[in-house]
């Protein structure tokens, strides 16, 4: 049911407006079996794995007593988590082409090997960095609100100075890092500690870090555009 009105606007489009038939019609058949196949199983895996263990960790850490524990084990699995997106793979892949090819970068394997290496790492710690401000909001039980208005003030800020090569980059950033890797488990983690610390409400603490996880690897993109391309804009 959830890929019947995907399959739907895609035939219409095809059919009715391009008015051309699927090219290799059986391999796309069989994709598209193969999508629901592992839908399934993936969110069977997160209903009956990664939700329990995030939540159960949470509030593991949470009777330990010990805040730097759970502050370092949100930086840990925000950062873990991030490196494993395929999607920031795949992007940082393709930017690191597309900027050798600008001449933003030398030319050469290796130099766009480390251009891709450097903009992994620089989202994957921007996102454990968030993960870990927001498991200390949740201890301190500060509203999000100041969180979400200073770091998009920032991002504003960063963009002017920003190069306007790296502006897409970055704001796309945002998007393909919380994912299908990073959500359930950053997910988890905030709803297990808030159901575990007295005086949280889940609903009202437990959500959120999916948020800081999505612009903090905007303003962090943002410089490091600033660093390998120069200072760009105003």
């Amino acid at each position: 049911m959830d890929v019947f009105p995907i399959i739907v606007v895609i035939a219409f489009f095809q059919l009715a407006i391009i008015q051309k038939p699927f090219p290799h019609l059986s391999q796309t058949l069989v994709g598209i079996l193969l999508v629901v196949i592992g839908l399934f199983i993936f969110i069977l895996g997160l209903e009956s794995a990664l939700f329990p263990i995030g939540e159960k960790m949470a509030n593991e850490f949470a009777l330990k007593g010990n805040p730097w524990w759970i502050i370092f084990f949100g930086f840990a699995l925000g950062f873990s988590t991030t490196i494993a997106e395929p999607a920031l793979t795949v992007i940082a892949g393709k930017a690191g082409g597309l900027a050798a090819g600008a001449g933003a970068i030398e030319n050469s394997e290796n130099a766009i090997a480390s251009f891709v290496l450097g903009l992994r790492f620089t989202v994957a710690f921007s996102v454990g960095l968030a993960i870990a401000i927001g498991v200390v909001r949740i201890l301190k039980g500060w509203p999000l609100i100041w969180f979400i208005i200073g770091g998009y003030s920032l991002i504003v800020i960063t963009t002017f100075f920003a190069p306007q090569e790296i502006i897409g980059i970055a704001y796309d950033s945002g998007g393909i890092t919380t994912s299908t890797i990073t959500v359930p488990l950053v997910t988890a983690l905030g709803v297990g500690l808030a159901t575990s610390i007295r005086g949280r409400n889940p609903m009202l603490d437990g959500f959120g870090l999916i948020a800081l996880a999505s612009l903090s690897p905007i303003i962090f993109v943002l410089g490091y555009g600033i660093f390998v391309y120069g200072a760009g804009g105003l």
